[in-house]
């Protein structure tokens, strides 16, 4: 039985070495939970969150190497658990594209996975999961017009620009990564219906922040900080007016955490989770504010469109407002500035003229 150091019924965080896991693990740590995170550590870089977590946590918190899809690895990981976050699995589309056999097998069956070993080894434990806004597909049918500028594109329909997508859409899956995302979020939901579990499920825009790893596949945020920090070039794709939503990390932990506290009115359900109309950024505006924090205009490569990428995306979070009351409370620029003191000090890249640091 997989139960932390004296006993104490642990936090189980699945992927709890990536970004938004080892961020999520370290706000239970510092309120004196223990934790247990499993991670296959298959992500350039997780192995550092790891060793962080590590010095951070102590005797509070337990780590496992293994995949989501070896079943028995995760029921001995979430039996006992007074918790489970399920955070792990192939995050890329454009990888979905190249190995759509893996992706299923990561995000669909791997989930299933999760789902059963918790209906057999901790059916009391609220689980919350990790999905996606690619499960509402392209938003090709939403009709789009060009903002003056950098803004970048933006609904025709006055409501939708106002406030942004909302869960009364419909699903409309997308891409290997996006039909293996969205299985796994219905999945989800319907163990609450059928089996009872007390599940809910945060449908991801882009978060970004400290301790973000970010690739050209995912986490473009940091990626592109990452990169300029370097002087190395950043690849944009398409004109760079693709408009997104970014929610810093902090915010986004504070969803999980509300999620869990509130499992009763979220139970069963489904919610976007982003930065909202008021953090709603296009490229061109990121790569601007880079510029003036950098103190000089970052290198850039154009290439053309690349499948599945939605011209726009922004979330409605009011439902997720009411059930459990979380709003985003750290504004764009503040955030990527936060970001930019961790890529400085974390990192060592050369990050100037020096950034603001936000407080603790």
């Amino acid at each position: 039985m997989s139960v932390s150091p004296r006993g104490a019924a642990p936090i189980v965080i699945l992927g709890g070495s990536g970004f938004i896991g080892c961020n999520l693990a370290d706000s239970f740590l510092r309120d004196g939970e223990h934790v247990l995170v499993l991670d296959d550590l298959s992500r350039p870089g997780v192995e550092r969150n790891l060793e962080w977590l590590r010095a951070r946590g102590g005797a509070r918190l337990r780590a496992v190497v293994a995949d989501i899809r070896d079943a028995a690895a995760v029921g001995s990981a979430v039996e006992g658990a007074k918790a489970v976050f399920h955070l792990a699995a192939q995050v890329a589309v454009t990888s979905s594209l190249v190995d759509p056999l893996h992706d299923f097998m990561v995000n669909a069956a791997g989930t299933l996975t999760v789902l059963e070993a918790v209906r057999a080894r901790a059916p009391s434990a609220p689980l919350v999961f990790a999905s996606t806004n690619k499960v509402y597909g392209a938003l090709a049918d939403v009709a789009m017009q060009d903002a003056p500028g950098d803004s970048g594109y933006a609904p025709v329909d006055a409501v939708l620009r106002a406030h942004g997508v909302s869960e009364a859409r419909p699903l409309d899956f997308c891409t290997p990564y996006g039909c293996s995302k969205g299985a796994a979020d219905q999945y989800v939901l319907d163990y609450a219906h059928s089996y009872g579990l007390r599940t809910a499920v945060l449908r991801m825009s882009c978060i970004y922040g400290p301790r973000q790893f970010g690739t050209e596949d995912q986490g473009w945020v940091a990626h592109f900080l990452i990169k300029a920090a370097r002087g190395e070039p950043i690849t944009v794709y398409g004109d760079g007016k693709q408009v997104r939503d970014i929610l810093h990390v902090r915010d986004a932990v504070a969803a999980y955490r509300a999620a869990l506290d509130n499992i009763d009115a979220a139970n069963g359900r489904a919610f976007n989770l982003g930065g909202g109309p008021r953090n709603a950024v296009s490229l061109r505006m990121l790569l601007r504010e880079l510029a003036s924090l950098l103190g000089r205009e970052p290198a850039v490569v154009r290439q053309d469109w690349r499948a599945g990428d939605q011209l726009y995306f922004v979330a409605d979070t009011a439902r997720l407002r009411d059930a459990v009351g979380w709003e985003a409370s750290i504004g764009w620029r503040d955030g990527l500035r936060d970001l930019a003191d961790w890529v400085a000090d974390g990192l060592g890249l050369p990050v100037f003229p020096p950034t603001l640091k936000m407080s603790a």
